[in-house]
């Protein structure tokens, strides 16, 4: 089964801001000084954004763990 590529950048968002919350927290944690771990957090979610995009978007065409339905399978 295939997603579509929107699909992929929902997930993206989603993940990211979950991400970008807890960079920024550790962020915080480490360094102390809230403005730093906004500017690492701001740097972060655009680069990793990114990246997931890209990386879903090559797992999307990899088979590894997908089967086809077939006409007896049935969900509960």
């Amino acid at each position: 089964m295939q997603e579509k590529a929107y699909r992929s950048v929902i997930k993206t968002i989603s993940w990211r801001t979950v991400g970008t919350i807890d960079t920024m927290v550790i962020s915080y944690i480490i360094t102390g000084n809230l403005v730093m771990a906004a500017s690492i957090g701001s740097i972060e979610v655009v680069t990793k954004m990114i990246l997931y995009y890209c990386h879903e978007r090559a797992w999307n065409k990899i088979n590894i763990g997908r089967y086809k339905a077939t006409a007896d399978d049935y969900s509960i």
